[in-house]
Formats: structure tokens, sequence, C-alpha cells
């Protein structure tokens, strides 16, 4: 991938993020959350943490964290991370913040040891309306 886009860090972690996509569906989950891993720290690194490729790539990191049943440090994700920075760079309205916001409470809702249901809705209710 470097070999192509060594100039264009963007275009290089796009082209990883499609990579670790195709090793998800192809059931390598473990590979393809280490590879989420690194983009999401490029892309915090290159762009800031508020930018909406950034926000993009942690949203897909917390989707994979929860795939993998690591349910805290998906909601650590979204909860800390994620959202604040949607909602201070994006707005309460815009789809990114919207698609943290129904992650934050579709992992509340799936979570095994969640007993906080009635948030979870509460959420969801928000990002319908």
């Amino acid at each position: 991938i470097r070999r192509y886009w060594s100039h264009d860090e963007n275009g290089i972690l796009t082209a990883q993020s499609n990579l670790a996509a195709c090793l998800a569906d192809l059931g390598r989950h473990d590979e393809a959350l280490v590879l989420k891993r690194e983009i999401y720290a490029r892309r915090v690194a290159i762009n800031g943490a508020s930018h909406v490729e950034a926000i993009g790539s942690g949203n897909n990191l917390a989707l994979s964290l929860r795939r993998m049943e690591l349910w805290d440090e998906a909601a650590t994700l979204l909860r800390d991370q994620l959202l604040p920075a949607a909602q201070r760079s994006l707005g309460p309205d815009h789809d990114f913040t919207l698609n943290v916001a129904q992650n934050i409470a579709l992992g509340l809702m799936f979570e095994p040891e969640c007993d906080d249901l009635l948030e979870a809705e509460t959420i969801m209710l928000d990002v319908v309306e």
C-alpha cells in the first residue's frame, strides 16, 4: 500500500480501512481489530480527535471491539472520546454524531451484563427524533 501512496497518508489509511473490512468479512477479527486500532491512532495523530475521519475510524474500531465482546473498551471509546468529539466538532444532529450515539445504545442493549435498557431506550429515542 505504501509503495503506491507513500505521499498520501489519508489514502493509505483508507486502503488499510478497506483491508480491515475484508479481514473482518473473512472472519479474521483479531487481525482486523489490530489494524483498526492502528488506523484510529493514525487518524487522530494526523487530523485530531475531532476530525470526521478520526470519528469514523473510531466508530469502526468500537464496532470491532463490540464484535470481539470487549464491551467496556468499546463503551469507553464511544462515550468518553467519540461522542464528545462528534458533538463538539460536528454538532448534535450530524450523521456521525447520531451514529455514535446509536452505537452506544446498541452496546447497552446487547452487552450481556447490561442492566440499563432504559438508558439505551432514551438514547435511541433521541437519535430518531
